[in-house]
């Protein structure tokens, strides 16, 4: 029997985390939302989660969002899941600093502030999982991915460094690292035929994640994977980073 635990979702209007959140209620967990977009979360709070309206980088915003978890927690978090991100898929000649910084600032800012908040609660209550999301791009040489390699291979060292921290503090850190998924995030990618052949056409097993598929390994690494897993990377990219065919 699965006992009720309090979850934290920062980036929660995201189509991965939408399903994420709909499966930790179907087991009776707790859910809070860090979200912008909160229409995309309402049938979410008609099932009892909270939610906290506004921008992953508010620190603010962030603070209250870990307190209220750890209210319904009875003072603990047992996991966080950051699914903040952006997309920029354009040559650096043709980028400017401040859109680079801004897909920085985005993804890897926004990871560090939500490590650094709920550690502080984690390590007042004994412990607690986070799992962050990184990129295919972040290990794989992708024409015109620049600026989101380096915003997400930030946070792969950065999970690496927090797993090892906090490693005799009952913190486990992990990340998952999807390819191509069928999210409106990726909708510009996959907008023509062509398009999406070609981007099919780069992955050994020639079809595109389904965001459920991503939303459940997330579930596992907060929920049920095993104590002494952390510090790792989980590529779902259909063998795209380490397969040749």
């Amino acid at each position: 029997m699965t006992v009720p635990q309090s979850y934290l979702i920062v980036g929660g209007s995201s189509d991965i985390a939408l399903i994420l959140a709909e499966s930790l209620l179907d087991e009776g967990h707790a859910v809070t939302l860090l979200a912008r977009d909160a229409a995309r979360c309402q049938a979410l709070q008609d099932r009892g989660a909270e939610l906290v309206q506004g921008d992953a980088l508010d620190t603010e915003l962030v603070q209250q969002a870990v307190q209220i978890a750890k209210d319904r927690g009875d003072g603990s978090i047992a996991g966080v899941a950051h699914l903040v991100g952006s997309l920029l898929i354009r040559p650096p000649h043709a980028v400017k600093l401040d859109a680079f910084n801004d897909v920085i600032h985005t993804n890897l800012s926004s990871a560090f502030l939500t490590l650094s908040t709920a550690c502080k609660t984690m390590l007042r209550s004994g412990g607690g999982r986070l799992v962050f999301t990184s990129s295919v791009a972040a290990s794989l040489g992708l024409v015109n991915h620049e600026a989101i390699a380096a915003a997400k291979g930030g946070i792969e060292s950065m999970v690496r460094t927090a797993a090892s921290t906090y490693s005799q503090r009952g913190i486990r850190v992990n990340a998952v690292a999807p390819g191509l998924t069928e999210t409106r995030l990726a909708s510009q990618i996959l907008k023509s035929d062509s398009m999406r052949d070609a981007a099919v056409g780069m992955i050994p097993l020639k079809r595109i994640n389904a965001p459920g598929e991503i939303a459940s390994t997330m579930q596992w690494l907060l929920c049920d994977a095993p104590d002494n897993l952390t510090g790792q990377v989980f590529h779902l990219d259909g063998g795209m980073a380490k397969v040749r065919n």
